[in-house]
């Protein structure tokens, strides 16, 4: 089934092409089917190459899904244009009174501020404490995972020595949780962070549970009980190059970046890294749009509540 976004969306021509099934909101309209409503809070610099990852990701299962970018109001985008944000983004302040039955808040390359010094801080508060009663489930990715755990649980990030960038083993910790349905016991999967959340502080917190982790990455995926709010440390969305253009990028700025781990074959980084967390990728957004969005959330949107 389809993933509904404008046909003029520089996204759209790109998903046709590999082939995912994607309609225009015209097109949608006229068929008989609710569609889910799914937000996007993309903190990415890159936001069209976010837009493209996640989309593909959101468009594999049979479910109809209607997609709303969304923006910082009180932060302007160095590497995005302002046209292109006032064609295709809306603010807070343009959604608030709407209803969404999942939402996705990206990472942003900003770990190693305070939370608090941050300039869309305040909003971004806002708008955790706004997703409470007017989104069923949301999905935390990296930064955002990290900020949300602060907010909601008063959980505390670290500064790392050394940036967490490579692809990293995971355990499966939870094998009979509905989001881990169909994850080998060990699978795969990138993180690229200068910050972390411990294990130990999570679980303190009764509220969350610990599904999947890493030695030497740590916590991996975490949820509350409810399955409303699901918090990843890691990039599922990622392309098989997503590591190796942050590399060579930090290269071409002459900053300290070490080769990412387990990443090039034989750490050589010009070979082509292949892609080993594809599958797991899938599964984990079908599990999430399928079990804590679809069969959970009311038909009538209107009543999602706290």
């Amino acid at each position: 089934m389809p993933i509904i976004i404008r046909d003029d969306l520089p996204a759209y021509d790109v998903l046709r092409k590999e082939h995912i099934f994607v309609v225009s909101p015209f097109r949608a309209v006229h068929q008989d089917i609710r569609p889910l409503r799914i937000a996007i809070l993309n903190l990415m610099p890159n936001k069209v190459e976010t837009e493209v990852q996640l989309m593909r990701l959101l468009s594999n299962t049979p479910l109809q899904v209607e997609v709303e970018l969304v923006q910082m109001k009180s932060h302007n985008s160095k590497n995005t244009s302002m046209a292109y944000l006032e064609s295709f983004y809306k603010t807070f302040d343009d959604i608030k009174e709407q209803k969404f039955d999942g939402m996705i808040i990206t990472g942003a390359p900003i770990e190693n501020y305070d939370f608090e010094d941050i300039d869309f801080w305040e909003e971004f508060c806002k708008i955790l404490e706004w997703e409470k009663s007017h989104v069923f489930s949301v999905l935390h990715i990296c930064w955002g995972a990290q900020a949300a755990l602060h907010y909601f649980y008063d959980i505390p990030k670290y500064i790392l020595p050394q940036k967490k960038f490579g692809i990293y083993a995971h355990t499966v910790e939870k094998k009979d949780h509905i989001l881990m349905r169909g994850f080998d016991d060990i699978f795969y999967c990138p993180h690229s962070r200068h910050t972390e959340v411990r294990e130990e502080d999570i679980r303190k917190v009764n509220d969350l549970e610990i599904l999947a982790i890493s030695e030497e990455a740590g916590p991996h995926i975490m949820a509350d009980r409810s399955g409303r709010r699901i918090f990843i440390t890691g990039h599922f969305e990622y392309d098989a190059d997503s590591l190796s253009t942050e590399y060579h990028r930090d290269l071409d700025k002459g900053l300290p970046i070490q080769i990412p781990y387990h990443y090039f074959p034989e750490d050589d980084p010009e070979k082509t890294p292949p892609m080993r967390w594809k599958t797991h990728a899938n599964q984990f957004y079908s599990n999430w749009l399928n079990y804590f969005v679809y069969q959970e959330t009311p038909y009538d949107i209107n009543a999602i509540k706290e």
